[in-house]
């Protein structure tokens, strides 16, 4: 008490950049995307309906991932930011060589050993620009 010090207030929060038009009209796109294929799975015969209710799933899905991506990255730039994400690049490599060593002998072995040969690709040029310093 005697020391005299005076506590500064505390700084205020850093408000996070307002999302783009893009980004809106993603979430958006996908949400109308859901909702529209899920009510045709009820509506539609079951050829496809059942299409419709697949679609609409992998729609959800999407938007998701999109809210996470877009609430964990902010700003502009997220593309760039999750090409520099070493951890991200790996964990897509490691799924990529495990799906291919399930679908040995299989039709689309092709596509997931394309599918590996990229993340490869992309795992090293992250790991070479994390080393750079995010150039």
């Amino acid at each position: 008490m005697g020391t005299g010090a005076v506590m500064q207030p505390p700084e205020p929060p850093t408000r996070r950049p307002r999302w783009s038009r893009r980004r809106h009209r993603t979430l958006r796109g996908l949400g109308g995307t859901a909702v529209v294929l899920g009510a045709g799975a009820f509506l539609l015969p079951a050829q496809y309906g059942i299409t419709a209710g697949l679609l609409a799933g992998l729609s959800a899905f999407l938007l998701a991932a999109a809210l996470v991506v877009f609430v964990l990255v902010p700003g502009p730039g997220t593309l760039g930011t999750l090409l520099r994400s070493a951890s991200l690049a790996g964990s897509v490599l490691v799924v990529t060589v495990l799906l291919v060593l399930s679908t040995r002998g299989q039709p689309l072995e092709w596509g997931w050993w394309a599918a590996a040969a990229g993340a490869a690709v992309w795992t090293a040029s992250a790991l070479w620009r994390g080393r750079r310093g995010g150039r």
